[in-house]
């Protein structure tokens, strides 16, 4: 299949699935003038996109694509925060660390295209308009998946009391955040010692997993999900798909074998990138041996 008519395929059911998700997320939600609130969160998650993708592709740049995402999920959580009828314990928490994570990600993801000068994997992408849209239409669908079992809580008209299930989802989003936070220093620290230039990472979290990063951000999601349980009623728990979407997307699409690949590529053959690989686990932290 030409990669234009797989482009426009990816389109198609990532637009569709935003609005499948939309629909089922706001299921006994809160409106927003006369329209369910999430919806209309759904919608701007989309549109931010949609409109960055115009100069974006007319400039030839991928470099505001990752800063783009982060900036999207900062408007879909202040406008829920702000629109809400009821701001409780679990909405301020859902919209401190989206915050936190939205900020902190976006910032270090836009400093690191600064500095490499832009991301290899929109080399073959940016110059083609359908491809490059789909991408930017993807993004939109990786916000409502992601963020929509927190946007669903904190919009939901059934809110219920914070409890010890939401102590559990706070403690392990704090795991998670703290994980993907240290093995981002890790990594830019070991980048930036020039006696590393040309090796490959195997040192702090990196020696009990090749990718701990990726771990962390799915053990956050897991926790934003067990946080977003107690208040979500009726369709709303299709929202729950986050932290499996983040899992699948991580380890099977556009995380894990990507970079697997390139260090293949850059390292395979060596003995001890061969060694590494092999005892050392691709995603889940452990200790080595």
């Amino acid at each position: 299949m030409a990669p234009r008519t797989t482009a426009l395929i990816g389109i198609v059911i990532a637009t569709g699935l935003g609005v499948l998700m939309a629909v089922l997320g706001s299921d006994g939600g809160e409106e927003l003038g006369s329209i369910k609130t999430f919806i209309v969160l759904v919608v701007i998650a989309y549109g931010i996109n949609w409109l960055v993708f115009i100069p974006s592709y007319l400039s030839g740049t991928e470099q505001y694509y990752d800063l783009t995402g982060s900036i999207t999920y900062l408007s879909v959580t202040a406008i829920a925060f702000v629109s809400t009828d009821e701001r409780d314990l679990r909405t301020v928490l859902f919209a401190v660390m989206i915050a936190l994570w939205a900020g902190r990600l976006g910032t270090f993801l836009f400093r690191r295209i600064k500095a490499d000068g832009g991301d290899g994997r929109f080399d073959k992408i940016k110059t083609d308009p359908i491809r490059f849209f789909m991408t930017w239409s993807l993004q939109g669908l990786w916000v409502t998946l992601t963020a929509g079992a927190a946007l669903a809580a904190m919009t939901s008209g059934d809110k219920s009391d914070f409890g010890v299930v939401g102590v559990i989802g706070v403690i392990v989003w704090v795991i998670g955040f703290g994980i993907e936070v240290v093995s981002d220093r890790q990594k830019s620290a070991f980048r930036a010692d020039p006696d590393n230039a040309g090796r490959f990472i195997n040192v702090g979290l990196w020696a009990w997993s090749r990718h701990p990063n990726y771990f962390g951000e799915i053990t956050l999601w897991i926790g934003v999900a067990i946080m977003a349980f107690p208040a979500l009623q009726g369709w709303q728990y299709a929202t729950l798909i986050s932290p499996v979407f983040v899992f699948v997307l991580l380890n099977f699409v556009s995380g894990v074998p990507l970079l697997e690949r390139r260090a293949d590529k850059k390292w395979g053959g060596q003995p001890d990138y061969e060694a590494y690989k092999a005892s050392t686990p691709p995603l889940v932290l452990r200790p080595p041996r």
